[in-house]
């Protein structure tokens, strides 16, 4: 049994140098920006007092705020971790259990944070298709402007030694698997983990934990958008504000979500999402391959992919699976166990 069943994903935490450059680029990408107490916040629409928080200092990822369900939640997970519950100094008030995962990330956990109405999102206009047509005599119009931010939607994180991570997470947070992909049959890559709601449907993935090459960071925060106008009319104000796209537009597999990722001026991923699967405590893991991590249903190819020199995925994986696979000997042989 897991120490607690969180709610969903709170917030992402940055440092950068300059919070003015950052609050330009957090109102191209849509959030409502507010700054306190010295610190730079971007909410969307849910209600909730901030997502995304910056505070002056050299550029990093500081943590991820996760949201327990209740205060007293929050006081099982300090008396299970050793730790205090404290009063949480930021917008929105309430509390929180800070905690370090087995890779030196911050973990936020918080509660009983002051929650306003949400502002419904943006309509999405009538649209005629082959099998209805709901818009007659009017024609549609849309005007580029920075995409409706809603909510935060997950987080993926560059872990060293993925079972472990996972194992850390699921312990303290009841989070469950959606998708776990290989990079061979038997070589686990990562995996992408849910809230488990019991039978109130969740997002396919909350955090992704990612056992990739180069060193523990942030890959990349989500911010559901409205719909996929919304997102387009986004993706074409950032582009004409002359940011920086790192991916996009496209459709994920697993998740589904059409997605678009664009880099912060501090090298931050953050993406706009919309369309992205929901499952119950009763939806079974699924196994799936670094294959179908790098491909799309269409739309933009992976990075990676890109080139007229990409390297097929199968190779991919098969040095990805390679690696993985040199890492446990070495870990096995560290622990004293068989190889």
């Amino acid at each position: 049994m897991p120490v607690i069943r969180i709610d969903d994903i709170a917030h992402v935490r940055f440092a950068a140098p300059d919070l003015a450059v950052m609050r330009g680029f957090l109102n191209d990408f849509g959030f409502e920006t507010f700054e306190d107490s010295g610190r730079l916040y971007g909410r969307g629409r849910d209600g909730r007092p901030f997502v995304h928080v910056t505070e002056p200092g050299e550029t990093r990822f500081l943590a991820v705020g996760l949201r327990a369900a209740s205060l007293a939640d929050l006081e099982t997970l300090a008396v299970a971790e050793g730790v205090l519950v404290e009063p949480l100094d930021e917008p929105g008030g309430g509390h929180v259990v800070r905690l370090v995962d087995p890779d030196g990330y911050r973990v936020e956990v918080v509660a009983g944070q002051e929650v306003h109405a949400p502002t419904p999102p943006v309509a999405d206009p009538p649209r005629n298709t082959a099998a209805a047509k709901p818009r007659m005599r009017a024609p549609l119009r849309l005007t580029s402007a920075p995409a409706h931010i809603q909510r935060i939607g997950h987080a993926v994180l560059r872990v060293r030694d993925f079972r472990k991570s996972e194992g850390w997470y699921k312990a303290r947070f009841g989070l469950l698997t959606s998708d776990e992909v290989e990079a061979a049959k038997g070589v686990p890559l990562g995996a992408f983990l849910r809230c488990d709601r019991g039978d109130v449907p969740s997002d396919h993935h909350t955090l992704f934990l990612a056992q990739l090459p180069g060193p523990p960071g942030l890959l990349h925060a989500a911010f559901e958008v409205a719909h996929f106008d919304d997102l387009m009319l986004g993706h074409q104000h950032l582009k004409a504000a002359g940011h920086k796209p790192a991916w996009g537009v496209g459709r994920h597999i697993m998740g589904s979500q059409i997605f678009d990722y664009w880099r912060d001026p501090f090298g931050n991923e953050l993406e706009h999402w919309t369309d992205g699967d929901l499952f119950t405590a009763a939806d079974p893991p699924q196994k799936q391959t670094m294959q179908a991590l790098l491909a799309v249903q269409w739309g933009s190819p992976h990075p990676m992919q890109a080139g007229r020199l990409a390297p097929p995925t199968s190779l991919v994986a098969f040095l990805m699976a390679l690696r993985l696979r040199v890492l446990r000997l070495f870990r096995r042989r560290s622990e004293g166990t068989p190889a």
